[in-house]
């Protein structure tokens, strides 16, 4: 009589799915819509511009602010710890926000407790992605030569949930705030209690040096300027970012107020962007085996110019749409090349700094964004946002130039 043995790799793969795969997904569909949703419910609720952008530099700003400590706690007290405790803070905050839009659906108290979220989320969410990202490294470690597999299901989930996330927060909002931060609080809370099974991670010793945080941005800062391709494409890519961030901090005052839709319109753009996103990186991935990092992230860097200034002249919502999902598609295509090109580049012993001080420097431009859509009348927008496409069509001309003779971009 024979027993029937299950495959190592099937059980390997049902492990992660249950501690990584799983709590993962979760906490990736609460980031997006929690990303994407509280710039909406801003506008649904104070119907203002400036309260939206500024809602969205003060998701950005703390968490900016957090990055060099997040990763550092996360060192001291290991991913699943500070997963699971990032994900509870997070749905005990919009858990109390929805029952105070729920009490106090406009007026003054409204306007503060959306702003409040903005704020509180974002710190709470570069805490749990920091300890997600560490925790999928460690699973891809662990996994030996399967590790690729691990790290190509890991950006499948992120792509997948920013392809849902936007739409759904649309969708939800329609029925009111407090159904939609109900349903981002519950993803929360099952993140967290997902995150329990985590296997738990390194930890840093209990006595590291203080100031260990910002020593290893100034470590990862360093290294950057000492490679020179790194550079470049990182200047380029942070520049492209101000446009893109514009776009994003502003989309919902374009949408809603300049072309009429609704907020459903505002996450389907997002979500049409996601999945142009999914295509082209699939197609990337393809051609860089052919044509090399330089050609294919030129090609994406003349894409992406032409869409953001086409996107600033857009006559209808449908064509808006269109322009947006290039871009993203282009931009994706981009950060394939600037992903590939740092895992050559970057010494080993300095990758983790290094990979958190790129980081920091490619999302400065969002908190920005979201200054200049605060302090712009909307009729006036798309006349910023022309002139932070041209800004980003000169920095990627200029980086892919200086690029186009770099040895570690010829292969």
């Amino acid at each position: 009589m024979s027993v029937a043995v299950t495959p190592r790799h099937v059980r390997h793969t049902a492990g992660l799915m249950r501690s990584i795969y799983l709590p993962r997904t979760a906490d990736a569909l609460a980031f997006a819509m929690s990303t994407y949703g509280i710039p909406l419910l801003v506008l649904a609720t104070t119907r203002s511009a400036a309260l939206t952008g500024a809602a969205f530099t003060l998701e950005w700003i703390p968490r900016l602010a957090a990055f060099g400590w997040a990763g550092s706690i996360v060192d001291r007290r290991g991913a699943a710890v500070v997963f699971h405790l990032a994900s509870l803070g997070r749905a005990l905050a919009l858990a109390a926000g929805a029952v105070l839009l729920h009490l106090h659906p406009s007026g003054s108290v409204a306007s503060a407790t959306v702003m409040v979220l903005a704020a509180t989320t974002g710190v709470l969410t570069e805490f749990s992605y920091i300890a997600a990202e560490t925790a999928g490294a460690a699973a891809g470690r662990r996994a030996g030569a399967r590790a690729h597999r691990v790290q190509a299901v890991l950006l499948g989930i992120d792509q997948t949930s920013t392809l849902a996330g936007p739409a759904l927060a649309g969708v939800l909002l329609l029925a009111g705030p407090p159904p939609m931060l109900a349903v981002i609080t519950v993803l929360s809370l099952l993140a967290a209690l997902l995150a329990l099974r985590t296997p738990p991670s390194p930890v840093a010793p209990a006595r590291a040096p203080k100031g260990q945080s910002g020593a290893g941005l100034l470590t990862g800062w360093r290294t950057i300027r000492s490679l020179p391709a790194l550079g470049w494409l990182v200047t380029g890519l942070t520049l492209s970012n101000l446009a893109t961030g514009l776009l994003q901090a502003a989309g919902p005052v374009i949408v809603v107020t300049h072309f009429g839709q609704s907020t459903t319109a505002v996450g389907l753009v997002w979500s049409a962007a996601a999945a142009a996103t999914l295509l082209a990186v699939t197609i990337c991935r393809f051609a860089l085996d052919r044509l090399g990092l330089w050609p294919v992230g030129a090609a994406c860097a003349a894409l992406a110019s032409l869409a953001c200034l086409a996107a600033a002249q857009a006559p209808d919502y449908l064509s808006y749409l269109v322009l947006v999902a290039v871009l993203m598609a282009a931009d994706g295509g981009m950060t394939v090349v600037l992903r590939t090109l740092r895992s050559r580049l970057i010494p080993l012993e300095k990758f983790g700094s290094t990979l958190s001080a790129t980081i920091l420097i490619l999302l400065l431009p969002f908190p920005v964004a979201g200054v200049l859509t605060a302090l712009t009348p909307p009729d006036a927008l798309g006349h910023v946002i022309t002139a932070c496409a041209a800004l980003q069509a000169l920095g990627l001309f200029c980086a892919f130039a200086r690029l186009r003779t770099d040895p570690a971009l010829r292969t």
